[in-house]
């Protein structure tokens, strides 16, 4: 397999790692950047733009990168947080009346952000249609009791988290998330990524492959569950449910599904524009922006929840809007703040060094949070850099 781009010296292992998973992870095609301190030290891109097609990866080929979408939206909550245009301890309802309907008056926008807000799953799903109207979601999850009390403790709100981030952005701005994602950050920054494809941008986005959750294989268990996977099994839990709040689950090269905004799940970007945008956080963009002051970034990566997750089973780290590194989702170092998206892309930052990584593929796998693809080239930077893992 041909690698493409460059690497700055001493991060030649990340292209080592890069070549390996070609070699012996079965990519078909993907692209990962790093920028430190403001430069690209890492750029690299292999294999086909389609995963079941022959067209060459090009260094603007994009992809959709599925839940690591949710740490691009939550920049959107965290700026009009830092800007005063909203307060984390006001109850959500205090901007959306709507919401605070079947005892939701007490969860707070902080709740949403660090998935403590107990609504993980719809006893309606939506159907693909519905979910694409950007209307619909927002109702569903207004009149939607929650699984648990609110703020007691944390369960990953795979696809509600999108739409309760949504309407906040919309009754404080009155834009969507995707649209002032483009004319306050993307767009002035000149970042690869969209939350809401542009017709012109299509033509550069690649087809990815369709997973697929386990079937169920029979009864419900009523013995704890051991991980994510047999949880998902269990048509009742509140894993195989989450995942479930549209069905069935849009195909993901479909363009009405591209141009909607989904802040959940739709996010597409090339790795630079993925890197880049982590980079801008923390002030070490190539243009030398900082979107996130000191205090915002504390916010980002202090945690605010630990332990058992309700829906991954495992345990899981969250602060507001970003997962934390951990043993479920392992990023540079302890400092680092970022999301992965279920079945490989991964993008995060990490003050401490100046990194901001992005990775993304057109292979989906089952992972959900640690993808192998990703980890490698997360450890090779780790040992460019001499850091311990």
């Amino acid at each position: 397999m041909d690698v493409h781009g460059t690497v700055a010296e001493g991060f030649e292992p990340v292209r080592d790692a890069f070549a390996r998973n070609f070699a012996t992870l079965g990519e078909r095609g993907a692209a990962v950047a790093v920028h430190r301190n403001g430069q690209r030290v890492v750029d690299l891109w292999a294999g086909t733009k389609d995963v079941d097609g022959t067209d060459p990866w090009e260094r603007g080929t994009a992809q959709v990168v599925r839940s690591a979408t949710k740490g691009v939206a939550a920049a959107v909550l965290l700026l009009l947080h830092q800007r005063g245009q909203l307060d984390l301890d006001a109850p959500v309802g205090h901007y959306w009346p709507e919401f605070k309907a079947r005892g939701k008056e007490r969860v707070l926008v902080r709740h949403v952000l660090s998935h403590r807000a107990g609504l993980p799953v719809l006893d309606r799903p939506l159907t693909p249609e519905q979910a694409l109207d950007p209307l619909r979601g927002p109702e569903a999850v207004a009149a939607q009791a929650p699984a648990w009390e609110p703020g007691t403790a944390h369960g990953y709100h795979a696809l509600t988290y999108g739409w309760l981030l949504d309407e906040l952005v919309r009754r404080v701005t009155g834009q969507g998330t995707g649209a002032w994602l483009a004319a306050q950050i993307t767009g002035p920054l000149g970042l690869d990524l969209w939350l809401g494809l542009p017709d012109a941008e299509a033509s550069r986005v690649g087809r990815v492959g369709r997973v697929e959750g386990p079937e169920p294989t029979g009864g419900l268990r009523t013995r704890p569950k051991r991980s994510v996977t047999e949880a998902y099994e269990d048509p009742a839990s509140l894993t195989r449910r989450a995942f479930a709040a549209i069905t069935p689950f849009p195909d993901q090269n479909d363009p009405a599904y591209r141009a909607a905004a989904l802040p959940a799940t739709n996010a597409i970007a090339t790795a630079d524009g993925l890197a880049g945008f982590y980079a801008s956080l923390i002030g070490d963009s190539a243009g030398g922006s900082r979107l996130f002051t000191p205090e915002t970034v504390a916010l980002a990566r202090a945690e605010e929840s630990a332990g058992p997750d309700r829906v991954l089973v495992v345990g899981t780290r969250f602060g507001l809007g970003y997962m934390l590194h951990g043993s479920a989702s392992p990023f540079l170092a302890p400092g680092s703040f970022g999301h992965p998206g279920r079945g490989g892309a991964l993008g995060f930052a990490d003050p401490e060094t100046g990194i901001a990584f992005g990775y993304v593929t057109n292979g989906f796998r089952k992972t959900v949070t640690a993808d192998p693809r990703a980890q490698g080239l997360v450890r090779a930077v780790r040992g460019a850099l001499g850091l311990q893992g």
